[in-house]
Parts: C-alpha cells; sequence; structure tokens
C-alpha cells in the first residue's frame, strides 16, 4: 500500500490557501487604488465645480438684484434674446438640446460639446439681466456634465468611466448651487434612468458634492433653507388633505411639462428662425410684465418665499408656467426646476388657505411634490425636503411625494430621460419621457 504522507497533503494546502489569500489581497489592492482614483478625481472637480457654481450664483444674484433696481432692464429682453442666438450660431453649437445631451450623453448618444459650460453660464446669466423666467439648475447640470465631460476626455478616460464622471460634475454643481448636497448625489445617479440608479456613481458623486458645497460654503454662498410653520401632528384627517394635495399636484406637474414641451414645439414649428422665435418670445414676455407685474421674472425666490409664509395669488402658479414655457420655448437659457418650486409653493399655499390646513406647510410639501412630478426623482426629492424644511416635514413630504410621482405617469421635463420599470407593476418597461 502506498503510503500517505502528511507532509505533502500540509504542503498542497499551504499553497492553496496562500494562492487565495494573494488573489483576495490582489482584488483588495485594486478597489482601493479604484477607491483613491475616484477620491482624487472626484475632489479636483468637486473643488473647480464648487468655485465656478458660486460665481455663477454670485452672477446670477447680482444681475436680478440690479435688474428688480432697474426695471428698464427688462426693456432689453430682445437685445438678450438676439445676443444668446448669436453666442450659439458663432460657436457653431446651432443643434443645443441642452439637459437633455447631458442625459443622453450618459447612454452615450450624444456628444457634449466643449463650449457647453461657458455658453450655459453666460447665456443663463443674460437671461435673469434681461428678465427670462427660469431657474437656475439646467444650467447646474449642463456646467456640471460639460465640464467633467471636458476634463474626462483630456485624461482619455473609458467611455464608462467618463460617464461616471459627467454624474459627478452633475452631483458637484447641483450641490454648490442649491447647497443640498445629498439631495444633489441622489439626484445625478436617479434622473438619467427612473428605477435604475448608477451606483456605481455613489463614491464619486458623494465626494464631489461634499466637496462643492464646502467650497461653497467658505466662499460665502449661504444656505437656501425654509422655515414651515406651523406644522400640524401627522393625524388621518391631516394625511387625507396631504393626498388629496399630492393628486392636485401630480395633475399640474403634467400640465406644467405639456405647457413646456408643446409651447417649445409650436414655437419651433411655426417661428423656424431662431432670432425671430426669441424676438416673438421677448414680445409676449414685455406684454406679460405689463399687464401681470415683473413677478413672474427671473427666478421668483422672493415669491417663494412669500408662499412658505402663507401669502401667495391665487392664479400665481399658472402664470409663472406661462411665462417659463414662453421663455425657454423661445430660445432664452435657464432651467426648469426652480419655476417648478414656484408653481408648487404657490399652488400649495392656496390649497391651504382654502382648506384650512396651514398654508406655509402646504407651500413647502408642494414644492416637493411638483419637483418630484416633473422630474420623476423621488428618492431625490425626499432628501431635498430634509435638507430644505428638515425632519418635521418628513412625514407629509413622504405622503405627497409618492402620490406625485405615481399619479404624474411618464411625463416630465427631460425627454431623454428613461424609465426601466413600471410606475404601475412590478415589471421592466423601456418608456422615454411622453412629450
Amino acid at each position: 500500500m502506498p503510503k500517505f504522507s502528511f507532509q505533502h497533503k500540509s504542503s498542497e494546502t499551504f499553497y492553496y490557501y496562500r494562492g487565495k489569500f494573494l488573489k483576495l489581497l490582489l482584488h483588495a489592492l485594486l478597489h482601493i487604488r479604484l477607491l483613491f482614483r475616484w477620491i482624487v478625481l472626484s475632489f479636483i472637480l468637486g473643488s473647480v465645480l464648487g468655485v465656478v457654481g458660486t460665481e455663477f450664483v454670485n452672477c446670477i444674484s447680482w444681475s436680478t438684484t440690479f435688474r428688480m433696481n432697474h426695471e428698464w432692464c427688462c426693456m432689453l429682453l430682445p437685445v438678450g434674446g438676439v445676443l444668446i442666438v448669436f453666442l450659439y450660431q458663432i460657436t457653431k453649437d446651432k443643434h443645443d438640446k441642452g439637459t437633455n445631451m447631458i442625459l443622453a450623453s450618459l447612454r452615450s448618444e450624444a456628444h457634449i460639446p466643449v463650449q457647453t459650460a461657458p455658453l450655459i453660464f453666460i447665456s443663463t446669466i443674460i437671461t435673469h439681466f434681461v428678465g427670462g423666467s427660469a431657474g437656475r439648475e439646467g444650467a447646474a447640470l449642463q456646467l456640471g456634465g460639460g465640464l467633467a465631460n471636458t476634463f474626462g476626455n483630456l485624461l482619455h478616460m473609458r467611455e464608462k468611466d467618463k460617464h461616471i464622471l459627467i454624474m459627478s460634475g452633475m452631483s458637484a454643481a447641483f450641490s454648490a448651487i442649491f447647497r443640498t448636497p445629498a439631495g444633489a448625489v441622489i439626484f445625478a445617479m436617479e434622473v438619467g434612468c427612473v428605477g435604475s440608479m448608477h451606483y456605481a456613481a455613489l463614491v464619486p458623486c458623494v465626494i464631489s458634492s461634499l466637496t462643492a458645497s464646502f467650497i461653497a460654503a467658505h466662499l460665502g454662498l449661504p444656505l437656501e433653507r425654509y422655515e414651515v410653520y406651523p406644522v400640524p401632528e401627522l393625524s388621518p384627517v391631516t394625511a387625507f388633505r396631504t393626498v388629496i394635495l399630492g393628486i392636485f399636484c401630480s395633475a399640474l406637474s403634467i400640465l406644467f411639462c405639456i405647457i413646456l414641451h408643446r409651447t417649445e414645439h409650436y414655437m419651433k414649428k411655426y417661428l423656424p428662425n431662431k432670432y425671430f422665435r426669441i424676438l416673438f418670445a421677448s414680445a409676449i414676455l414685455l406684454l406679460g410684465g405689463f399687464l401681470f407685474g415683473t413677478d413672474y421674472y427671473g427666478t421668483g425666490g422672493n415669491i417663494i418665499e412669500r408662499a412658505i409664509h402663507g401669502k401667495a395669488i391665487w392664479y400665481a402658479f399658472f402664470l409663472k408656467m406661462l411665462f417659463t414655457a414662453v421663455t425657454l420655448g423661445g430660445g432664452f437659457k435657464g432651467g426648469e426646476i426652480v419655476p417648478s418650486f414656484f408653481v408648487g409653493a404657490t399652488f400649495g399655499c392656496i390649497f391651504g388657505q382654502i382648506t384650512g390646513f396651514s398654508p406655509s406647510l402646504c407651500a413647502g410639501v408642494g414644492m416637493m411634490a411638483l419637483f418630484c412630478g416633473v422630474t420623476n426623482c423621488p428618492i431625490a426629492s425626499l432628501c431635498i425636503s430634509t435638507e430644505l424644511f428638515g425632519q418635521g416635514c418628513l412625514p407629509y413630504c413622504m405622503l405627497v411625494i409618492s402620490v406625485s410621482y405615481l399619479l404624474s405617469g411618464y411625463y416630465g421635463l427631460y425627454r431623454e430621460q428613461q424609465f426601466s420599470y413600471s410606475k404601475f407593476t412590478d415589471e421592466h418597461v423601456t418608456h422615454k419621457t411622453r412629450k
């Protein structure tokens, strides 16, 4: 009989476990290397966008304050509009798709030109200086995505890695401009494909978002926080009223998206010349300002604060939708999210006044309901609601956001947004945003 060798068996076991250990060590080192790589890249990107975002907000604030103190600036709407069209034409960016281009680039379906970031920076400031009704987040996403894409090209990064870097840039710019770092992280990962977040971008988005927010804070950019009062204790009655508000806000978000998309479609159809289109939009905005006042120009941040304090005009939300649709459909630059805050806050305030249910609270949760309805980002909406209003409003925001998300269907602000899961059944879908 052959002799059994314990020494030989021990030697085989030793080499086997040594090989396993070396493989695990190699994997760990590769992952740590990847971690440090993303930390360095995201820190650099967050630092740059923290500075750029802060200067962008300062420029927007200065132009808004100057316009409000000198109402003659609104008469420059046609001049500002023509200048914006001219800037995009001389830089040969004639087919600009705005934020949709950034979202499409996450699926390798679109190229982001180098001039995207400086163009949106300048054109958005011009829009606010002359009184266009627009927000800042569209510029934030394009600034972040454009700079991140340029950074990735300089480093010759792989296409998939560049997608992660673009999301990191989006979260950094959003965080610097809105000072909501947690919401910025989730929004950047959630907005491109609803129901399927890109968790590979989690570390880069977190690092860049926190860095940008830190830089913005040290450069003197204040936090945007709203004090909502009173906040009654959640009960069956208050929960029912909140659900009703969510139903109305979901319908309002659909209406807002339809008005935005249809206005842009018909203006492009009947006014194909970009100069004529933006001059026509300028004339409509000037007429609207003459008839209804200048409260609907710019972001309308003062009206949002007034609504949070329980004061709003009953038709303000509808006029803001029209002013924003004409502004963006005509060719001015900016975003739609701050206008959606305006619409949600003023409508919620009126709802609270009619029902006798804390107009201040209804204005706050109405903001979040509209934001969720038009962006289809419920988790980001919850994070932003906590950062803006604190945890006291969280139960109400949870209710209204979930209702608005469900009932808003497949409508949304961004045509390139995709839905990977159904809102109504547990199944995969391949829908794009309805127009």
